[in-house]
């Protein structure tokens, strides 16, 4: 198989990292070679947080370049908008649809930009755009956005539910283990 390319993306605080996590021990679980990297820009100050997850049959290099995501996950609107040349041209963006604003929208030297959806499929990409931060908040917790973005990208995978439902089980604690399968099956059942 050859190697195939998820960007996540979001920024600091939101939970790209344990996705990643449960997204390299699914992969790694179901018999592919992985690799996972991360680029922290400030993340603790609301800066851009990107992991690479890499899989196929022999991954040499944790590093996505330009033009060559299958998928980018998106936690933030802008996010997605600030990684979209990293996608393929026959791949797909799936995007959590909540804005936050950056530092020069807080202090009011810029605006957040309209219309991020409209442009990104102006440009060419293929979007899956919905609102996961409600769906966590109905799960349970707002900090369960990244699991019900898993659950969207599930949408995608040829991968059994009872292989995400193992991958869930080793990457969170187990006193939040029924509020993630809510927010996971959510995020896959949403239209």
């Amino acid at each position: 198989m050859e190697t195939k390319n998820i960007m996540i993306v979001g920024v600091g605080g939101q939970g790209s990292l344990l996705a990643s996590k449960l997204l390299g021990r699914l992969l790694l679980n179901a018999g592919y070679d992985v690799k996972v990297s991360e680029v922290h820009g400030m993340s603790q100050r609301g800066g851009s947080v990107v992991t690479y997850v890499r899989y196929g049959d022999k991954v040499a290099s944790p590093v996505i370049d330009t033009g060559e995501a299958d998928y980018i996950v998106s936690f933030e609107l802008l996010e997605a908008a600030r990684w979209l040349s990293y996608l393929k041209p026959d791949g797909k963006i799936i995007t959590n649809t909540q804005q936050i604003d950056p530092m020069p929208v807080i202090t009011g030297a810029a605006a957040y930009p309209d219309n991020l959806v409209s442009a990104m499929k102006a440009a060419g990409a293929d979007i899956d755009a919905f609102d996961a931060l409600t769906l966590a908040k109905a799960a349970g917790s707002s900090k369960a956005v990244n699991i019900v973005l898993m659950g969207r990208l599930s949408k995608y995978f040829a991968l059994p539910e009872d292989a995400w439902d193992k991958a869930i089980a080793e990457s969170v604690p187990q006193k939040f283990l029924e509020l993630n399968k809510k927010a996971f099956a959510l995020g896959k059942s949403a239209e």
